[in-house]
């Protein structure tokens, strides 16, 4: 059953409903802290940094003013910023110490329209020291704004609505390429219905493969990476590959680049027209997998039949301060084209009158001009402004178009730079960790989509869907205390189309959602209850359910990614699994290849031994039995059931808050230091957990003793990463035997593969084991494969 008009546009308010909702939790979260809150509360939560001076405005690409801020001597003693949020890309605020440091529910639509009645300027951190920030503002109609900016001023964290607005921008465009009808005048630039966009929304099943032959750039790739480098570019729409962690995804990914940009086969003698050349567009769901992927083809060794020339979209704030991934920026690249000198000139005189009317030119003493004077030199300004980005854009234009190969995040890739540009391929990269919706702004520019994840792993942060599981959590625990009977089960408003269909088991019903993905439930107990029985009357209705899924449906939740959508629409047709991972020792592999991918996991023979006694700096050191307990286990678990080492909830009661284990970040240090004195180094060790206050913990009492060297985080700020050495924190331990979102097995799977050689766990079974069903299944293979030690001090 194809995807009719109707469904499409339900499956588009859906998604606007929900992105509404995401903004209005970002709001709350954001605004509420910073309306209620004194300055000094402020600076303790990171949002703020007060006493700042202003030390410099220089004018960066675009035209952008470049604020920097530093900690004057008058009013520290230390030139040292304190703890704080602050990172590169955040929207911030610089506004006197005067004003009120209320953001207010103004910032509901748009923070930076406050900005100017709130008597600051707003802009985005773009480089980042332990002494100095520098904050880009873009501000075209507010330059008299950043020149009258005291020297004694505060810089405010703000929530950010750019990627929001965009998001919904790119919803418009969808609407109206589905109702042709609806079509503005003003609006003949919207993209046409593609055969891509129609696969994709199930108007139309993916074209019949193509066949090619093709001749490998990198010639040790195993059988599953050769067939998935096939199948997308064989694929005549869209194709996704499965990478499971270790997997070789990226490598994967950077031989499918090449082939599309310079294929390896000799041209047929019969065609004599010359082979057009083609352009990819490389987006990612975060700043760094872009920056990976750039860095892996700058260093292919330029071949007489290969010259890939890349440019890096986005704010320089956002990207990875590596010189070979800078030097490949839009920023770098135009700055060294020919055109670029005319450039500079018209930029550094405009820098020299900003510095004349903020009275810091050499020769001034402090004080700007006045009067018609000063009005005369804005117009100055003004027409120096406007013909520095007219040139500036004629550079931009010619890097541009020299570029074979574009790569940028999915939002960024929505920037008026690359408007009406079209590109043969669109490759996106931890696709099941991007937003749907922001994987379609850089799909409408290509003919043709790679997506590339694990959608076993983490899907992106839904602050609204975390909000809306607390508030039918309490509803339903009213509901139970109120009531006797049976406790209902709470769940989001559902469209007409969020139809259920129920099989029948004897017991009662069963639900099967058809408009979530089964990755994607909201707990472990949610999905453990879909269980379909395989009797002749469940068959049939899998049948049905197959069929009903080819249609679109709208999503319960922003957690169902592009790549799960498709997965469940098409199934084996549109994706394929890499099956060879090379970072983890076997015995670290065997549970998550076991429950999650299907025993089809293997582990390659470099990794499936491998020690930490293997490594170079360990092998010369420790005894023979410090050796064997230390060195030569891939998997220790120290239990500490019976020891009563409870949690402790950390700003909030009962299952709120974050919880910390104080007794759990004592053996997590001593293994750490037997780990360190074994010859293991603190870079080559990770310690995570799944709560942040348990990180503050842990941090406060390794970072003295091993430096910052020691990584110490989240488990979520771990997935796409690795470590030699990884330990985990469970911090769960409690009389109700409460695991709170421990729960999710995808957070799980993250955290016990990120180790290569050895992964250690330190948690209470009797908790943990009573979570879920997967829990249990965990700690039962830890018991019976793992080093098991008992955790008492």
């Amino acid at each position: 059953m194809a995807t009719s008009e109707s469904h499409i546009i339900s499956f588009i308010q859906r998604h606007r409903t929900l992105l509404e909702r995401e903004r209005e939790a970002e709001i709350e979260q954001t605004s509420l802290l910073l309306s209620n809150c004194s300055l000094k509360l402020l600076e303790q939560k990171g949002l703020a940094l007060s006493a700042l001076g202003v030390v410099g405005v220089n004018v960066g690409l675009g035209g952008k003013s470049l604020v920097a801020l530093e900690r004057p001597s008058a009013y520290h003693t230390s030139p040292q910023f304190p703890p704080h949020t602050f990172r590169p890309g955040d929207l911030a605020r610089v506004e006197g110490h005067s004003k009120v440091a209320a953001v207010g529910k103004n910032t509901k639509r748009n923070s930076t329209k406050s900005a100017k009645s709130d008597g600051g300027v707003t802009g985005v951190v773009y480089k980042l020291s332990d002494t100095r920030i520098v904050i880009a503002i873009d501000q075209k109609d507010n330059d008299d704004d950043i020149a009258e900016l005291p020297e004694h001023c505060r810089l405010v964290k703000l929530a950010n609505s750019a990627t929001h607005d965009r998001m919904v921008k790119t919803l418009d465009v969808m609407e109206l390429m589905v109702e042709p009808g609806s079509t503005p005048p003003s609006a003949r630039d919207i993209p046409q219905l593609t055969t891509l966009s129609r696969v994709l929304l199930g108007m139309m099943p993916p074209s019949p493969m193509q066949s090619l032959e093709i001749e490998f750039y990198d010639e040790h790739l195993n059988e599953s990476q050769k067939e998935a480098v096939h199948f997308a570019l064989e694929s005549p729409e869209v194709a996704c590959i499965h990478g499971p962690p270790g997997t070789g995804k990226t490598h994967t990914l950077i031989e499918i680049i090449r082939q599309i940009i310079v294929p390896r086969k000799t041209q047929s003698r019969d065609d004599q027209a010359p082979s057009r050349r083609r352009r990819v567009l490389v987006c990612g769901a975060s700043n760094l997998s872009v920056d990976n992927i750039l860095q892996r083809l700058l260093r292919i060794p330029a071949g007489a039949h290969e010259q890939l020339k890349c440019t890096r979209i986005g704010h320089p704030a956002r990207v990875t301060g590596n010189d070979e991934v800078l030097g490949s920026t839009l920023d770098a690249q135009s700055s060294r084209s020919d055109q670029a000198e005319l450039a500079r000139d018209v930029k550094n005189e405009l820098e020299t009158t900003l510095r004349v009317l903020a009275g810091k030119e050499k020769g001034q003493k402090g004080k700007g001009p006045r009067g018609l004077e000063r009005k005369k030199m804005w117009g100055e300004v003004k027409l120096l402004r406007k013909e520095y980005r007219q040139r500036e854009n004629a550079v931009v234009n010619s890097v541009l178009a020299e570029a074979q190969i574009v790569l940028a995040t999915c939002h960024s890739s929505g920037t008026r730079l690359l408007n009406n540009m079209k590109f043969d391929v669109v490759i996106i990269d931890e696709a099941t960790q991007a937003l749907e919706i922001a994987c379609w702004i850089p799909v409408l520019k290509g003919a043709k989509l790679i997506l590339a994840g694990d959608p076993m792993q983490l899907p992106p942060t839904i602050l609204s869907t975390n909000s809306r599981r607390k508030t039918e959590k309490t509803s339903a625990s009213r509901s139970t205390a109120e009531s006797p009977r049976k406790a209902v089960k709470v769940t989001n408003i559902e469209t007409p189309l969020e139809k259920k269909s129920k099989v029948g088991d004897g017991d009662g019903d069963t639900e099967v959602d058809l408009s979530d993905s089964s990755t994607s439930s909201s707990s472990e107990e949610d999905a453990e209850s879909v269980e379909i029985s395989r009797d002749s009357r469940t068959s049939e209705t899998q049948r049905n359910v197959a069929k009903t899924a080819l249609t679109l449906m709208p999503p319960r939740s922003l957690e169902v990614s592009m790549f799960d959508r498709l997965q469940k629409m098409y199934g084996s047709k549109v994706i394929r699994m890499l099956q060879v991972q090379y970072r983890m020792h076997k015995a670290i592999c065997a549970f998550p290849t076991k429950t999650l991918y299907a025993s089809k996991l293997k582990s390659d023979s470099s990794v499936a031994k491998h020690l930490l006694r293997d490594l170079p700096n360990t092998s010369s050191l420790g005894s023979a039995i410090e050796d064997d307990e230390v060195l030569g286990t891939p998997v220790v678990f120290f239990d500490t059931a019976g020891c009563e080492y409870y949690e402790r909830a950390d700003g909030g009661e009962g299952d709120e808050g974050s919880k910390s284990n104080e007794n759990e970040a004592v053996v997590v240090a001593k293994w750490v230091e037997r780990l360190v004195a074994a010859g293991v180094y603190p870079s080559q060790i990770a310690v995570i957990t799944p709560y942040q206050a348990q990180v503050t913990l842990l941090s406060s009492q390794l970072r003295p003793v091993h430096g910052t060297e020691l990584e110490i985080g989240t488990v979520d700020g771990m997935q796409g990463r690795e470590k030699e050495a990884v330990i985990i924190s469970l911090v769960r331990s409690n009389e109700k035997r409460e695991v709170g979102f421990l729960k999710e097995k995808r957070r799980l799977n993250v955290a016990m593969t990120r180790a290569r050689r050895h992964l250690c766990v330190v948690g209470d079974s009797a908790t943990v084991q009573h979570g879920s069903k997967y829990l249990k299944k965990w700690i039962e293979w830890l018991e019976h494969n793992a080093d098991v030690r008992f955790g008492a001090l």
